[in-house]
């Protein structure tokens, strides 16, 4: 990729793949490259259309707990890695597409929540390989977002939904959160560590939260661990603190929800 990024300043990543809508369809170039949503990781929530893009694909990249939920799904060679060498991962599925292979880029949940980033990553490392503008289309997954919505029967249409779980500044989501705590449902994606399920609640009290506010933090949803703590937004706040595994009860796969 040709020029650098610093999510503290800019430019974001997810900027780049929400610059535009995709192509129609029926008239843009054959996609060579789908970006895939698998779900929250259990296979039974996996879709059709996105198991096909994964069993089709000659190269497949992301991250590696991501890519172990689907590595015996295909044949294709799988490029796995972390933030630290994300990079260089995604230069060389970058210059494979290039060259005229089909490349599948997976991410957990759905790329339409928190995984504007990496979209935008995987979009400009195969724009620059190429040369030119190449048709990156996002397949949806079941996200785990939605999986808390039912099971704490919070209709999504009554509620602000925010995720945290990116780099870089959370200002605009987290004054979100505070502008409609007590009026409307929150469903939120937390920031593993430093924007945890306690720090969130803390914050919220500060902002006109009701400490005895239903409040619940739904972990490893379908998983056969799944875990659902039901609390109240004061109890809740008593876990604030801390940027490091182990200041939390709670996983990096936590959704947050506070109930109005």
């Amino acid at each position: 990729m040709t020029d650098s990024y610093d999510l503290d300043s800019g430019p974001d990543p997810a900027a780049y793949a929400a610059a535009r809508p995709e192509p129609d369809r029926t008239t843009g170039s054959a996609a060579s490259v789908h970006a895939v949503g698998i779900g929250p990781g259990n296979p039974e929530y996996l879709v059709p259309r996105a198991e096909r893009a994964i069993r089709e694909a000659d190269v497949v990249v992301g991250f590696e707990t991501v890519v172990e939920f689907v590595r015996d799904r295909t044949d294709a060679e799988c490029l796995t890695c972390g933030y630290r060498d994300e990079t260089e991962a995604l230069t060389t599925f970058a210059d494979r597409v290039a060259r005229g292979e089909r490349g599948t880029a997976v991410l957990m949940g759905d790329p339409n929540h928190s995984g504007y980033q990496f979209v935008g990553k995987v979009e400009r490392a195969v724009d620059d390989a190429a040369g030119e503008s190449i048709d990156v289309h996002v397949i949806p997954g079941i996200s785990s977002l939605q999986i808390a919505a039912s099971r704490s029967r919070t209709p999504m249409e009554d509620a602000t939904f925010v995720t945290l779980h990116k780099s870089g500044d959370l200002d605009d989501g987290i004054n979100r959160l505070r502008r409609d705590v007590g009026e409307r449902h929150l469903l939120v994606l937390p920031r593993p560590f430093d924007w945890m399920p306690g720090d969130i609640a803390a914050d919220l009290l500060k902002h006109g939260g009701a400490p005895g506010a239903d409040a619940l933090v739904c972990e490893r949803l379908t998983h056969d661990d799944e875990q659902i703590t039901r609390t109240t937004l004061r109890d809740l706040a008593g876990h604030e603190g801390g940027d490091e595994p182990a200041d939390s009860p709670f996983s990096d796969l936590s959704v947050l929800i506070v109930r109005r």
